[in-house]
């Protein structure tokens, strides 16, 4: 996501988690004016349950100390009070600066900064990725399997643990455990846990079944090509 798009997003929950705190949106994107020159814009101005007039600045990211300056002068500029949304301090210094200004900050985790429309544009990404190495470990020339593994493909992905793929097998602890390293070197996917390396194991199979079938294909395309030869042949 973009940053200005990610800054609307963060925009639309702030507004929405002042107004559920009982702060009275006046008005969003308040220019602010001396002697008719436009100097600075606030975000929003709202009517606190407290019945004070707030200056709203809304941040996607951390309060840096230049952000708490703005903050604080864009109220004085509008007899307001300073509020600040955004996801905590940068440091200590912008901290202790805020104290001393009285710019009131709400504070919150990563998560609530994060609407419906950023939540999409994660989970599209994250699905092609993970679609983009499905497809790469099935058909790309690089990705290569040697025959002894296939054992060991079938048992871990058969087997919920290493340790009953190893006795599956036959096999002592420590082979498995090597092949679940080669398969955490060949894929990303590998490495998010064991049921991913499963996973792995499981579309590598698939990757030979599909190549014995081409190869199966193939070979009968081949037979059938000289019987039809043999067939159209003049005697």
């Amino acid at each position: 996501m973009s940053g200005m798009k990610r800054w609307h997003a963060s925009e639309r929950i702030a507004f929405r988690l002042l107004e559920e705190q009982g702060y009275e949106i006046l008005e969003v994107h308040k220019r602010v004016r001396i002697e008719g020159v436009e100097v600075a814009e606030v975000d929003a101005v709202a009517r606190g349950p407290d019945g004070e007039l707030y200056a709203v600045e809304v941040k996607a990211g951390r309060l840096d100390v230049h952000g708490v300056r703005q903050a604080y002068s864009n109220a004085i500029l509008l007899n307001a009070k300073p509020l600040v949304i955004c996801k905590g301090f940068a440091d200590e210094a912008a901290e202790k600066l805020a104290e001393k200004l009285g710019v009131k900050v709400i504070a919150l985790e990563d998560v609530f900064l994060v609407d419906s429309e950023e939540l999409e544009d994660l989970v599209y990404h994250a699905v092609y990725d993970a679609v983009a190495e499905v497809v790469r470990l099935l058909f790309s020339e690089e990705v290569r399997v040697k025959p002894e593994l296939l054992p060991y493909l079938r048992a871990i992905a058969l087997k919920p643990t290493i340790q009953e793929a190893a006795s599956y097998l036959s096999k002592p602890l420590s082979d498995v455990v090597r092949v679940v390293e080669f398969l955490r070197r060949l894929s990303p996917l590998a490495r998010r846990g064991y049921r991913y390396v499963r996973l792995t194991a499981s579309i590598l199979l698939l990757r030979l079944r599909v190549a014995a079938l081409l190869e199966s294909f193939e070979s009968t395309a081949t037979r059938l090509e000289k019987l039809l030869e043999g067939v159209g042949a003049p005697r």
